[in-house]
């Protein structure tokens, strides 16, 4: 009977609602959502600490118990679905009525063998399953009978639970209604549900309704005693329209006055409600047109429209519009919906399109126009959107009247050409609109070209982007981080950082086998790879990830007379421990999906799609998953693993290559090509952070290879010296990538492109950086996609995988709060502002506009606010702050020697590492008097600061 009190007890335990002696926040109870969708997005879901779901919808409550969060289990006591796999099984003797509202059969629970087929049948196949939480509905249905015995009913309904507690011992569960028979329930309940406080769902007539004021005052009686009387947390589940968020926020507040814990959602609850947290959403929609290039890799949604997006800490997703638009696009997930046409979309779409636009601006999604309408907006744009563009007639040239400060962020404004569409802002729209441009005719009649909306925004062409005569550059005219900002009306929040941890820069290195077995233009004519060995991956220890292709160096590839030799410097390779290992491919396929024809493919239907070997055609799983168990098998050592796949060729695998590669457990990389450099000095040349296909991610290099550089190749050979200009332009004024040291094999066959290669590490090694392997970049950008934020009454709660450690918080955002913050170590400035260290996948702090940064002053008996880390060259493997504060215990786990600083330091404070005392290093002059630099021989170390109290 312990075990279950103390089970019962453990939120109100655990979680009151109080402050520690350092101030740290602890929440009262656990934050609960209920999802039953068939695709419950579980990767926002984990924000919160329970999830209660549809089991058969074949969810993986072990694999999520792991993201911090637990999946409960939706189990129905006393009414029963006839989809269910166990209705024939029921006796008709238990059926003793229907629901028709909801198809269900209610379940006598009287009958003495009830709770063994309950537990057996219904709770048993979902505990082996790994559920250990159930959510308990329909307890009080007995009452939808003609006739029944109250008591009868409540003690059949005291068994099920008992039987459960006996059968499955630690069992959690939270149950609905059934307020008669929890005092009989002592430690079983971990907490009582409740719907519709407030608001609810008629499922009758099929509306939203607010529930009346006796039915309420009855309901909050019935909540309250279960609260007072029996010590259980109340759960208050109410239901709002999918799109009115503000409602649906103003319920959860005033359920959450009363000290329950609030759930309110759509009535099938298929949406990401709001409770006690409410999910931030980080989506954009991305409508384009697919006929419009030969493939998503190549569309100007993808190749410029995500990049903007993606820096301010947003995931795109893509719809087609060859495809029907998708339904069910709420603000639970999606922050807005962005549109990106270059011309008219084919006729049959317009219709639709029109009526999906117009109801997602009516529900309240913000909506950006990027480009063309994709139709001639008819009457309907002027009454739903105030946007006219037939009816009226030019009068002569159009002269600029006004432009928006956004326009002409890399290339002045163009003037119109004979294909520009004039738009008139027309109705209350035209009144509340901000023309972005504005133009007169001879006439004086006004048009725009593009203006913020009551409904989001459009600025149309040529005023995006602009084509540079003469190249393949472009250059945006729009800022779009401006325009998406302002028309998708995004507020301030952490960002998500894939570019940074601990306050420095990322850098990483990753090699492409190409040209293992080349000749190096050296005396004695060595193999290339034999020079890349001892040249630069002997001499630099840094993580570096190198990957081979098999069929340049296995005997059954194009050079078996050379195999061992190849194969025998491969190992050498990988036998660095600095050296991570990877394949790149079997035959180098040089086009990975050949439904799509684009360059070279679409001018040469003959031309190669892969290296030409012997009695082998093309197929994915030996390309992806064949060559990384040649790789294990013959190259690696034992106990290294291959977990890295480096696309090859055009690096634009399809969804069924991605698939390939994460079914055999591999992470990937390749494509994206940035290259913005003093010669193309614009945004429209830094890619996206990746591409997602039929739901799988492709990650890019951070930084194109030194084959763009050098012109395909064609020299000069020094040219891989210019990624540094990449390297700098992408970190300033805004760093939008890490420092991504990518290039070939053959890099070392000629002496200029090993200088060049040589001056490209020695650049890095005099930089401020954090070395991290490839690997470690891959899953800061998978996690960037899946990492879910909310805010948590005061403060931000964030959730991860644990592999990205930085939040960005944007300038004019505010300041970290020293006191209370959980799993950050400390903050560092920066271009766009501050750099939040995270210590691991959970997270919670305030942001306050007016604080003084938490660094800027040195602890004291006072303020009792703990030293900091201000950077360091590696991660945090553990971070622990005593209750008074004066004492932070740390470990630091990197690749090369340590670097790091603290803040907060003052003289009365002693920093130890590995049980010694270390003293800072001397700095002339620092900038504040409060920092303290350090440095080890060591990679890692066990750190401990103490400050005495003054």
């Amino acid at each position: 009977m312990f075990f279950s009190l103390r089970q019962t007890l453990r939120w109100a335990l655990l979680y009151l609602l109080t402050f520690s002696a350092f101030g740290a926040p602890v929440m009262a109870a656990p934050a609960v959502a209920l999802h039953y969708s068939h695709h419950a997005p579980l990767e926002d879901l984990k924000l919160f600490d329970i999830v209660v779901v549809e089991p058969d919808h074949g969810y993986d409550p072990v694999s999520f118990k792991s993201k911090g969060s637990e999946l409960y289990a939706y189990a129905s006591v006393a009414e029963v679905q006839p989809t269910r796999s166990y209705f024939k099984d029921l006796p008709s003797p238990w059926q003793m009525a229907r629901n028709g509202q909801w198809n269900s059969v209610v379940i006598d629970q009287t009958p003495p063998e009830w709770p063994a087929f309950f537990a057996d049948r219904v709770i048993g196949p979902l505990w082996k399953q790994g559920y250990r939480g159930f959510f308990l509905d329909t307890l009080d249905s007995y009452r939808l009978a003609s006739s029944f015995d109250e008591n009868a009913q409540q003690d059949g309904l005291v068994r099920v639970i008992e039987g459960l507690h006996q059968r499955f011992p630690g069992i959690k569960l939270i149950v609905n209604r059934g307020f008669e028979v929890m005092p009989r329930l002592q430690g079983k309940v971990e907490m009582v549900a409740a719907e519709s406080l407030y608001r609810k769902w008629n499922a009758g007539s099929k509306r939203y309704e607010e529930v009346s004021e006796s039915d309420r005052q009855w309901l909050l009686a019935q909540l309250k005693t279960i609260q007072e009387r029996d010590r259980i947390p109340v759960l208050a589940i109410d239901y709002v329209p999918p799109h009115d968020r503000t409602l649906a926020r103003e319920t959860a507040a005033r359920i959450q006055s009363h000290g329950f814990i609030p759930w309110v959602s759509d009535s099938d609850l298929s949406t990401v409600g709001i409770g006690s947290v409410e999910l931030v959403p980080r989506r954009v929609l991305m409508v384009f047109n697919g006929a419009e290039s030969p493939a998503l890799n190549y569309s100007t949604a993808h190749r410029f429209l995500q990049m903007p997006l993606n820096h301010m800490g947003y995931v795109v997703d893509y719809a087609d519009i060859r495809s029907p638009l998708p339904r069910g696009i709420y603000r639970d997930r999606y922050a807005g919906v962005v549109t990106s046409f270059a011309g008219f979309i084919p006729g049959a779409h317009r219709a639709e399109l029109t009526r999906w636009l117009h109801d997602q601006m009516a529900a309240g999604m913000p909506v950006a126009i990027a480009g063309d309408f994709g139709l001639q907006p008819d009457r309907s744009w002027a009454d739903k959107a105030g946007i006219q563009a037939q009816g009226f007639t030019l009068q002569g040239a159009l002269r600029v009247s006004q432009s928006h400060a956004m326009m002409g962020f890399e290339v002045e404004v163009p003037p119109t050409d004979k294909d520009y569409l004039p738009i008139r802002l027309v109705g209350k729209a035209a009144d509340q609109a901000k023309p972005l441009m504005e133009f007169k005719d001879e006439k004086g009649q006004t048009f725009v070209g593009g203006a913020l909306t009551s409904w989001g925004g459009f600025i149309n062409d040529p005023f995006v982007l602009a084509d540079i005569p003469g190249t393949d550059q472009s250059r945006w005219v729009v800022d779009p981080f401006a325009f998406f900002t302002q028309a998708l009306k995004l507020q301030p929040l952490p960002i998500p950082d894939i570019t940074t941890e601990n306050g420095r820069r990322l850098l990483l290195a990753h090699v492409d086998g190409d040209g293992f077995p080349s000749k190096a233009e050296f005396a004695g004519s060595p193999l290339a790879a034999e020079v890349l060995l001892k040249e630069v991956l002997e001499k630099y220890s840094i993580p570096q990830t190198v990957a081979i292709i098999e069929g340049e160096t296995a005997p059954h590839g194009l050079h078996p007379a050379l195999s061992p030799q190849l194969e025998d410097i491969a190992r050498r390779m990988f036998r660095l421990p600095h050296v991570e290992v990877a394949s790149h491919s079997y035959s180098h396929p040089y086009l990975w999906d050949t439904s799509v024809k684009h360059g070279l493919f679409a001018e040469n239907k003959e031309a190669a799609l892969n290296m030409a070997i012997p009695n082998y055609a093309m197929d994915l799983k030996r390309e992806i998953a064949g060559s990384v168990d040649y790789i294990r098998q013959q190259l690696a050592p034992s106990g290294k693993p291959v977990k890295v796949f480096q696309w090859t060729g055009d690096t634009a695998p399809n969804g069924r290559a991605l698939q390939i590669a994460y079914e055999a457990g591999l992470i990937n990389i390749n494509g994206g090509d940035t290259f913005i450099s003093k010669l193309n000095p614009s945004l429209t040349a830094v890619g996206a952070h990746g591409i997602t296909k039929d739901g799988y991610l492709q990650v890019y290099a951070p930084i194109t290879n030194e084959n763009i550089y050098t012109n395909l190749w064609g020299g000069p050979f020094y040219g891989f010296t210019r990624v540094i200009e990449t390297f700098e332009m992408t970190d300033k004024p805004r760093r939008i990538k890490p420092v991504g040291i990518y290039y070939h094999t053959y890099s070392a066959s000629k002496p200029a492109s090993l200088r060049a290669l040589r001056n490209v590490y020695d650049w890095a090694l005099a930089q401020p950086l954090h070395p991290v392997y490839t690997s470690d970049y891959i899953r800061k950008v998978q996690d960037f996609h899946s990492l879910a934020l909310g805010r948590d009454g005061q403060g931000w709660r964030v959730r991860s995988n644990g592999h990205l450690r930085t939040l960005r918080l944007p300038s004019g955002m505010g300041t970290l709060v020293p006191k209370g913050r959980v799993g950050v170590a400390g903050t560092r400035e920066g271009q766009e502002g501050a750099y939040v260290h995270l210590t691991g996948d959970k997270a919670w702090f305030q942001v306050a506009s007016s604080a003084a940064p938490a660094t800027n002053s040195t602890p004291t008996a006072n303020t009792r606010v703990p030293v900091s880390l201000h950077e360091a060259n590696a991660r945090i493997a553990s971070w622990s702050v005593s209750p008074d504060g004066l004492t932070t215990d740390f470990a630091l786990q990197g690749h090369v020697p340590l670097q790091w600083s603290m803040a907060g330091m003052g003289d009365h404070c002693q920093l130890r590492a590995d049980k010694r005392v270390i003293p800072a290093q001397k700095a002339p002059a620092p900038a504040r008097s409060d920092l303290r630099t350090y440095r080890l021989s060591n990679a890692s170390a066990q750190i401990q600061v103490t400050c005495a109290v003054r």
